[in-house]
Formats: C-alpha cells, sequence, structure tokens
C-alpha cells in the first residue's frame, strides 16, 4: 500500500535523521550535511530503504515554502523594495559571471556547447534554502544583511523562473516572449492583489480573532499556500508566492507569533527536502565525473564570495557585509538541480552533464554549510564548554 510504504519512509527518514543530527550538532557541524548524507546512505542508490525519494522531495519542498513565508514575514515592504532596486545591478552582473564560470569549466572538460551552457545556467544561482535557513533570526529580522540576503535570492529566484521556461519551451515549442512578460509583470500583479485582500480582509479577521491563535496559525497557513499556488497559475513559483503572502501581513500585530508557530513546521518539511536532494544523487557515477566536480565546485566557491565581496563593497553601505554574504551565498542552488532535471526531460542535455551539476550542488551544500557553520553564527550550534 502507498500509505504504509510512505509512512515507512518518512519513520525510518526521522528516526535517521535524529541519530545524524546529534552526532553533526556534538561535532559542531551543520544539520543540512547530515540530512543530505542520510538520503545518500538510506536512499535509491545507497541501501534502498527509502525508495520513493520523488514523493518525499515533493513533500520536503512544503517546508521551502514556509521557509519563504518566515523569511517575508520578517520584513518592512518599504525596506525591501529600496533593497530590491539596489541588488539588481548585483545579482544580474555576479550571475553572468557564475554563468560563465561554469561554461569555461565544462568546455574545457570536453563537453558540448549546449551543456556548457545549460552548465553555466545552473551556476547562476545561490542557495534559497541554505542562505537563509543558515541564517539567525537576530540576522533575519531588521538587520541590513538579511535584506541584502533575501533582495539578491529573490532576483535570483526570478531569473530561475525565466531559465525553467526556456528550457520547457525549448523542448516542445519555440519561446515566446509573450511567456517572459507575463513572469515580469505577474510578480507586482500578485503583489497587488495579496496586499488588497490583507488590507480589507485579512487583517480584519485577524484583529477579530486575535486571541484565538488556532485560527490564527491556521489561517496563515491557508493564506501562504493559496498565494503560493496562485502563483504557479501566473507562471511564477511557489516560494515568490509563499514570500509575498509573509510580507503581506509582516507589518501586522500577529506577525511575531506566526514567525515562532511556523519555525517548526517549516523545519518539519525540510528534513525531507535535504533528505530527498541526498537520496537523487547517483553516488555510483561520480567516479567518472569526479574532476570536473571537483574543479567547479572549488571554482563556485572561490568565485562567489569573492564577486559578492567586490560587488557590495562598491557601496558604502553594504562594504562591511560584503563577504558575509557571499560565503552565506557561496554555493549552487536547489534551482541548479531543477535544470538539470528539466534540461533531462527535453532532452537537451546530456546524462554526464546532469551529473556533474548534481554532484556540484550536492558538494558546495555540504562544504558551503561546513564553512558557515564554523565561520559565522548559524541558528542551531551547540556551545563549546567554557573553561573555569
Amino acid at each position: 500500500m502507498v500509505g504504509h510504504d510512505l509512512l515507512t519512509s518518512i519513520s525510518l527518514i526521522y528516526a535517521g535523521a535524529a541519530i545524524v543530527a546529534t552526532f553533526a550538532l556534538f561535532s559542531r557541524q551543520s544539520l543540512v550535511i547530515a540530512y543530505i548524507l542520510l538520503g545518500m546512505v538510506m536512499g535509491p542508490f545507497g541501501f534502498k530503504l527509502v525508495s520513493d525519494d520523488n514523493l518525499i522531495q515533493d513533500i520536503g519542498h512544503v517546508g521551502m515554502i514556509f521557509l519563504l513565508f518566515l523569511a517575508g514575514l520578517h520584513l518592512d515592504p518599504k525596506n525591501l523594495l529600496s533593497m530590491l532596486q539596489r541588488a539588481v545591478f548585483v545579482t544580474v552582473f555576479t550571475s553572468v559571471a557564475f554563468a560563465c564560470i561554469g561554461v569555461g569549466v565544462a568546455y574545457s572538460s570536453g563537453f558540448s556547447m549546449m551543456d556548457c551552457a545549460l552548465v553555466g545556467a545552473a551556476m547562476m544561482f545561490s542557495s534559497t534554502l541554505l542562505g537563509l535557513k543558515l541564517l539567525p533570526n537576530s540576522l533575519l529580522h531588521g538587520q541590513h544583511i538579511g535584506e541584502v540576503i533575501i533582495s539578491i535570492l529573490l532576483i535570483q529566484d526570478l531569473i530561475a523562473i525565466l531559465t525553467l521556461i526556456v528550457l520547457q519551451t525549448s523542448g516542445h515549442e519555440s519561446l515566446s516572449t509573450t511567456h517572459l512578460v507575463k513572469v515580469f509583470l505577474s510578480v507586482p500583479l500578485l503583489a497587488m492583489y495579496a496586499f488588497f485582500i490583507e488590507r480589507f480582509f485579512l487583517s480584519k479577521l485577524f484583529n477579530m480573532f486575535e486571541s484565538v491563535r488556532e485560527y490564527l496559525f491556521i489561517t496563515s497557513v491557508g493564506w501562504c499556500l493559496l498565494v503560493a499556488q496562485i502563483a504557479t497559475w501566473i507562471g511564477l513559483s511557489h516560494d515568490i508566492g509563499a514570500f509575498i503572502a509573509g510580507v503581506t501581513i509582516a507589518t501586522g500585530s500577529v506577525s511575531s507569533y506566526l514567525s515562532e508557530c511556523f519555525s517548526p513546521l517549516r523545519d518539519f518539511f525540510l528534513v525531507l527536502f535535504f533528505f530527498a536532494i541526498g537520496a537523487n544523487l547517483n553516488i555510483w557515477t561520480l567516479p567518472n565525473i569526479m574532476v570536473p566536480v571537483i574543479v567547479l565546485t572549488f571554482a563556485i566557491m572561490v568565485a562567489k564570495p569573492s564577486l559578492y565581496w567586490w560587488t557590495l563593497s562598491r557601496s558604502a553601505d553594504e562594504a562591511d557585509i560584503g563577504w558575509e554574504v557571499g560565503v552565506r551565498l557561496g554555493q549552487a542552488s536547489e534551482f541548479s538541480i531543477l535544470v538539470a532535471q528539466v534540461a533531462g526531460q527535453s532532452r537537451l542535455i546530456s546524462p554526464e552533464a546532469s551529473g556533474i551539476i548534481q554532484a556540484t550542488t550536492i558538494l558546495s551544500f555540504v562544504i558551503s554549510s561546513y564553512w558557515v557553520t564554523q565561520r559565522f553564527r548559524t541558528p542551531a550550534m551547540i556551545k563549546k564548554p567554557v573553561d573555569d
């Protein structure tokens, strides 16, 4: 029975996650690393204890939706708009540079121009999940570095959506400019719709039933998922819709309470998401592509912190945070894996190039999360004992 298989899989995942998380915290390692490695061991290319990793990944994506919703809850709309305008140049410039690095490494490894272009496209993005997951609430809420990171990630999400649209249409039909115009128009239209509903309906309901905490939580979950689903209907992603849903109620009186409620729910689903990332990696193909994977991982993990630091240091406001922003965003992205998967479905990429993208993404996740947890403040770190 499917239900039994799913329940068994989830039971095994969380039992294993509890064990590896304990070891990770005692050794001062990132929990993200533990979940990814657990997926590699228990997944279809490991001991095959969990077979339906695609279903697990779909369920786990709910965690990413709640992650973006929480990020929106911590941002003032006026500050966000100002930061988005200032982050456009940094994001576009660095994305082009990262793409060129990916193309160069793939070309030097003997891949076709199409494979090179797709590897380059996949390297443009940094991980929204990792960037926000390892950012403490003290930096996310009311701190300039949190606003900068979120602004860059949101613009990258838009670029990623455009890239996926190009790949999806290239496999079946000629690309229409209508798709691209639709994406650019959809974001402000969805934001205006969400702010209208919040201003004239949702805020009144929250004020009326503010003492009923269960109602606030359930209504917020419904609001988050509704706007996320509407976003997909108009050509955007669940993530952008969830973020907009969070921003609309960020200035409300219940935002602090909702932030506390959603954090455990987000973490529950994110365990599944990171597990699925590890489970999807075919570890038996790694020996054939290990050299370009190591070279590409090293290249982007050196280039991303350096270029973010250089571009942000051009502005006096961001000069002191440029290096930390670069390190926190110094990895590939979950969108990189999506680029490889969509390109594979459209038969635009070779299996070897797809494997390089996925392996580089996971390896950069592991190294980046270790770097961040050892160098900067993160939400879940066990304190070293203090000597008397």
